[in-house]
């Protein structure tokens, strides 16, 4: 195959990488695996093969984003031209909810005291009991 022709089938996996949806492949992978991607409503394992017309549904946070596929290619591409393999089928209405949703989910849970890093006191107190002076 030279690498002008364009492949018939190709894993989800690496398409999703080569259509820069997810950074890695390795991403793409593990949220297949994870049952967040699905090909045509149906859960795909990594290995699924996709072929042009099928439509892909990835949940991204509070986003599902549904996209179908448009054409194949066996290397990741520009963002510009990997924006040509795919065409995004999810309406401007669901992009502003999730938004709006996102807004809400707090960034960071509050630890209690104690948990985590000890503070400075825990510190020396532990230091103190490890490494006594005498």
């Amino acid at each position: 195959m030279s690498n002008q022709e364009e492949p018939s089938k190709i894993r989800i996996d690496r398409w999703l990488w080569v259509t820069r949806l997810y950074k890695t492949r390795s991403l793409a992978t593990e949220a297949c695996k994870k049952g967040v991607v699905k090909v045509d409503k149906q859960p795909a394992k990594p290995s699924k093969e996709v072929k042009v017309g099928d439509q892909i549904s990835i949940k991204m946070g509070p986003l599902i984003k549904e996209v179908r596929v448009e054409a194949l290619a066996q290397r990741r591409l520009s963002a510009p031209l990997a924006s040509k393999l795919l065409r995004d089928l999810t309406p401007p209405e669901v992009y502003e909810k999730a938004k709006a949703e996102k807004l809400l989910i707090p960034l960071k849970a509050k630890g209690l005291k104690g948990t985590g890093r000890p503070t400075k006191k825990q510190r020396r107190a532990l230091d103190e009991f490890l490494y006594p002076e005498g």
